[in-house]
């Protein structure tokens, strides 16, 4: 059986068809269809029930869904093993939110950099929520992520407890729409929380990816957000910015570092995790 296979099998369960599948795994559907097809026939069973649109799984799929699981997850332990021989090789896959990308990421991989010379560092952003699934998934090996985060799978180090305020322009309006990251993203969903607990709903919300984006438009007067505080004091907009504090159990907010209870001890992840610590100490001194 090739990885490749087991890998499509996984995705049309999870999926629940074919399609969804060839769209998770960007692919065409005949490639999906041909891998399903070749894996029944080396196996000699049937693995799904075709159940009008859908499929659904016959008694074989479900067994060789557990062992495909572990496959897998064999696969991505054994290709971190090889990426990461020894202190000076191999790659460490770092995902991190936005905001704490935007200023205290940079000096901890500088650190990374520094003590582990000969480790490739590869690095995404994504929200909270997105990247706890992908580090679910050996797909990166840590992450900064923001909220609680509670897994068997994840061992989780707390990083520091930001502050949220809300943010809106000087002189601005009180009732003003929310501006938000998308969907996943830890502070969006506080936001959300604080705008009904507050009782300050209004009819729409806007949406932006970045946070220049999301302040830029908050000094235009054109909505309001909520944000850690060293953001808002670290931002090119800050002079035309005021921030108002908001209920205590609704400010203390977690960032977090993230990693895979099966994953390998990393001593560059080690690295990674004290200059973070550093990062965020040296903004209070």
């Amino acid at each position: 059986m090739e990885f490749i296979a087991l890998r499509t099998f996984q995705a049309v369960v999870e999926e629940g068809g074919i399609l969804s599948a060839s769209r998770k795994l960007n692919t065409v559907q005949s490639n999906v269809t041909n891998r399903i097809k070749r894996l029944e026939e080396e196996l000699g069973a049937e693995l799904f029930y075709r159940k009008g649109r859908g499929l659904e799984l016959a008694p074989s799929g479900r067994v060789l869904l557990e062992y495909t699981q572990q496959l897998l997850q064999l696969e991505s332990q054994a290709g971190a093993a090889v990426r990461q021989v020894g202190e000076q090789s191999g790659e460490l896959r770092i995902g991190s939110m936005e905001s704490f990308a935007s200023l205290r990421l940079a000096p901890a991989l500088k650190a990374v950099r520094t003590g582990h010379q000969g480790v490739d560092l590869h690095v995404v952003t994504d929200t909270s929520e997105g990247l706890v699934e992908q580090v679910l998934e050996h797909k990166l090996d840590c992450a900064f992520v923001g909220g609680h985060v509670e897994h068997p799978d994840l061992v989780v180090q707390e990083i520091t407890t930001e502050e949220l305020v809300l943010v809106r322009a000087t002189d601005a309006a009180s009732n003003l729409p929310l501006i938000l990251f998308k969907e996943g993203c830890a502070y969006r969903a506080r936001a959300l929380t604080w705008q009904r607990e507050s009782g300050r709903l209004v009819n729409d919300t806007m949406e932006l990816g970045t946070l220049d984006g999301i302040l830029g438009c908050v000094a235009m007067g054109l909505g309001c957000t909520l944000m850690p505080r060293w953001i808002v004091t670290h931002s090119r907009h800050s002079a035309d910015l005021t921030v108002e504090t908001i209920d205590p159990q609704l400010a203390q907010i977690k960032t977090v570092l993230v990693r895979h209870r099966d994953s390998l001890p990393l001593k560059a992840m080690d690295t990674l995790y004290h200059a973070a610590l550093d990062a965020v100490a040296q903004e209070t001194n």
